[in-house]
């Protein structure tokens, strides 16, 4: 797809210097939805020694500071317009990590934040409130060198904790044996009050080696969308799953596993334990991985209230309508159309569903520029692979099948690719019919063109739904509309007619 160009606003970058990996991470603009322009990660492992030597290795701070060079250099080619710059366990308890800042904050031309446990903890927090909608439960954030856990629910954050049990930590400390490794997490884990009341609720899983799980998890499973964010699997099937890859280690099977980068392979067996573990105490109902950490949380908490306040999704999609659509004041008329279609209707609705309807009004012409026998299955494929949050992922099928409706019509010989239907009800597949049929509608009076919608009507009279053109838009009326018209009628069970008013 093309898109039509505009103004780009300041990039701004974070450097993330980790205890396993320092990467880069540059998105277009500080909006409330994040859009990622570069990300490139190191994976050096400086907490690699910290546990038993109290130092951050020579190698691994060599290695560090050779990316971070080249980070500089990035960040001066894309023009960047704010750099910020954070680390985390490993510099924060080596003795040698002051030394390392220094050097590091040299070279990166900026300072460097050594976050304390309980603001790594809070900051994870806010990236999982960033990039999910309504959270409700317990984040735990596991690095190479800590795993920080930080009760959420909705926009409120609780008081955080760090336990010293990073995958890199962990397998120090242990001196490579599980064994000796489980006996640490057990005793880390026993009376930790933020576990406890994690109860029925959602695990939000942050950090790469437990995203390396989830991938592991999806390839495995045959799940359709191999989208990371959002991904949740009940607590009770990620148990057996994390129980299976430790016996797996055991057997050196797990090695050399092409999906998942060789210097995190021999990690994956730690942090299935501590997921193994925080699962059996907290009692979680859902495990959800989060590709939204400490680095989105650090740009979250920066940003103005009202910023903050806006919903992600809905930011996300405003953006695609803007740089995609024939009018981006057309999607807001739409929407408003599409109230009046579910009020007169009288459709049920939940709060979600009417979220859902709206983000997909926005979403509804991004298509237009493909050609017209692909612009179902590729707009299918550009929502459901869309790299945006605050949505799950039968949400995004959802509203994938809702736009691929409407470009590619209703009939059986357009029915969407199996592997996406999978992740929705019936009844939300009938919602989508329902709502592709309507942009059909929409789409073919006004052409997608501004100040048309609002010059047409609903009304309704026992089981018959009406369409009622004003005056001065009678002309668009034709038999194709009419068709159209009674077939999204039918499909909420009433007949369907044309009125000229």
């Amino acid at each position: 797809m093309v898109a039509r160009p505009r103004k780009r606003a300041s990039s701004v970058a974070v450097i993330d210097i980790g205890s396993n990996s320092v990467r880069l991470v540059v998105y277009e603009s500080m909006s409330r939805s994040l859009v990622t322009i570069f990300n490139e990660k190191a994976l050096c492992g400086l907490g690699r020694e910290v546990q038993t030597t109290g130092l951050l290795a020579k190698d691994a701070v060599i290695k560090a500071l050779t990316a971070l060079r080249r980070f500089r250099a990035l960040c001066k080619i894309m023009k960047v317009g704010r750099v910020y710059a954070i680390a985390t366990a490993a510099a924060r308890d080596a003795s040698n990590g002051p030394e390392f800042i220094a050097a590091a904050e040299k070279i990166c031309g900026c300072g460097i934040e050594i976050l304390s446990g309980p603001r790594e903890a809070r900051l994870s927090a806010l990236g999982v409130i960033s990039g999910i909608h309504k959270p409700d439960g317990l984040v735990g954030d596991l690095g190479g060198g800590s795993l920080e856990l930080i009760d959420v629910k909705g926009n409120l954050v609780r008081t955080g904790v760090t336990l010293p049990l990073g995958s890199l930590a962990l397998q120090d400390a242990s001196q490579k044996s599980p064994k000796r490794a489980e006996k640490i997490v057990k005793a880390a884990l026993t009376d930790v009050a933020q576990l406890k009341a994690a109860t029925g609720r959602n695990f939000y899983a942050v950090g790469g080696t437990w995203r390396a799980l989830a991938r592991l998890h999806i390839i495995q499973s045959g799940y359709p969308l191999r989208v990371m964010h959002g991904y949740s699997i009940p607590a009770a099937q990620a148990l057996d799953f994390v129980r299976r890859l430790r016996r797996l280690a055991t057997a050196n099977i797990l090695a050399n596993i092409e999906s998942i980068a060789e210097a995190r392979q021999p990690l994956l067996v730690y942090a299935a334990l501590v997921l193994e573990h925080v699962i059996l105490t907290a009692k979680p109902k859902t495990i959800v991985f989060s590709t939204y950490g400490v680095r989105e949380g650090l740009l979250y908490e920066m940003m103005p209230t009202a910023q903050r306040m806006q919903d992600g999704l809905v930011s996300a999609a405003q953006t695609l309508n803007e740089l995609l659509s024939r009018s981006a004041r057309h999607a807001q008329e739409l929407s408003d159309w599409t109230d009046r279609f579910v009020r007169v209707a009288r459709l049920k609705e939940t709060e979600e569903d009417r979220r859902l309807r709206r983000v997909a009004c926005l979403l509804s012409d991004i298509g237009w520029r493909v050609h017209p026998d692909y612009r179902g299955e590729q707009t299918l494929h550009l929502i459901t692979n869309g790299n945006f949050g605050s949505v799950d992922h039968h949400g995004r099928a959802f509203l994938a099948l809702s736009v691929f409706y409407r470009y590619a019509g209703l009939s059986e010989q357009n029915e969407p690719p199996e592997l996406v239907r999978m992740l929705v009800t019936p009844a939300q597949v009938e919602r989508a019919r329902v709502l592709g049929a309507l942009f059909r509608v929409a789409h073919l009076i006004s052409a997608a063109r501004p100040g048309v919608l609002p010059a047409t009507h609903f009304s309704a009279k026992e089981r018959k739904l009406m369409l009622v053109f004003e005056h001065r838009m009678v002309d668009l009326v034709a038999d194709r509309v009419g068709s159209r018209f009674k077939q999204l009628a039918r499909l909420v069970g009433k007949s369907g007619s044309i009125v000229r008013r």
